[in-house]
C-alpha cells in the first residue's frame, strides 16, 4: 500500500471488524462447519464467500432467509435459529479496552467515520456486547457518523459505498484515508480516489499502528 502523508489527511474512515472489534474467521468457519456445511473455505472465508453472506450484508435478504440458506447449505432443516445465530456470531472476539479511547482521540484530530460490512444478526450482537461490556448503546459517539452496509444496501469493496460516504459528508477523497484489514476493500476505496492503509495488526495495537503511520 502507498505511504500516507499524514499532513494532507483530514478525514479517516475506519473499518470495524479486525480494526476496532477483533474477529476470528477461523472460529466462525469451524462453527459453521460443525453445523454440517461442507467445503467451508469457499463457503465462508476472509477473502471470499457465498453470495448468501453478501445478500445479508446488503439487506437484500432477511435474517430468516439467511438462516434458511444456512439450513440448505448444511442439508439440515432441523437447525434452530439459535444454533445458526450462535455459529454465525462466534466470529466475534471483543473490543480491546483501549480502542474506544484511541478513537475518541482521533476524533479530536480528524473528521472520523465508521464504514462496516455487517448485517442485522451481527449488528444486534455487537450492540448487546457494547452495552454489556462498556455500558454504551452504540458506536455513534466515537465518530462523526457510523455507516453499516445492511442499512445502506451496499457493501465494500463496491466503489459506490465509498462514494456515498464521501458525498454525504462533503469529503475530499485526496484528504481522506480509509483503514481496513481486507486488501480487496482497499481497492474499492482507492478507485474512489482515497488514500488507503492495510490494518495488519490486531485491534489491541490500533493506537501504535496509528502512531507508526504518523497519524497520532
Amino acid at each position: 500500500m502507498e505511504t500516507v502523508s499524514a499532513q494532507k489527511i483530514k478525514n479517516i474512515i475506519f473499518d470495524y471488524g479486525n480494526v476496532i472489534f477483533e474477529i476470528d474467521f477461523k472460529k466462525a468457519q469451524n462453527a459453521l462447519a460443525q453445523l454440517g456445511i461442507p467445503d467451508i473455505e469457499s463457503f465462508f472465508g476472509h477473502k471470499g464467500h457465498a453470495e448468501l453472506f453478501s445478500q445479508l450484508e446488503t439487506g437484500s435478504i432477511t435474517p430468516a432467509e439467511f438462516r434458511t440458506g444456512i439450513r440448505n447449505a448444511a442439508s439440515n432443516p432441523d437447525l434452530t435459529d439459535e444454533q445458526i445465530d450462535e455459529a454465525w456470531n462466534s466470529i466475534f472476539v471483543g473490543v480491546p479496552p483501549t480502542v474506544h479511547d484511541t478513537l475518541l482521540e482521533m476524533k479530536g484530530n480528524y473528521r472520523t467515520f465508521l464504514l462496516s460490512n455487517t448485517n442485522e444478526i451481527h449488528y444486534n450482537y455487537f450492540l448487546d456486547y457494547l452495552k454489556q461490556e462498556y455500558g454504551i448503546d452504540n458506536n455513534d459517539h466515537l465518530f462523526e457518523k457510523a455507516y453499516y452496509s445492511q442499512l445502506m444496501f451496499l457493501r465494500k469493496p463496491h466503489v459506490e459505498i465509498f462514494q456515498r460516504v464521501l458525498e454525504e459528508n462533503n469529503l475530499n477523497p485526496e484528504e481522506t484515508l480509509f483503514i481496513d484489514d481486507s486488501p480487496q476493500h482497499l481497492v474499492g476505496a482507492a478507485h474512489a480516489g482515497m488514500h488507503t492503509l492495510l490494518m495488519d495488526r490486531k485491534p489491541a495495537e490500533l493506537r501504535q499502528f496509528l502512531i507508526d503511520h504518523k497519524l497520532l
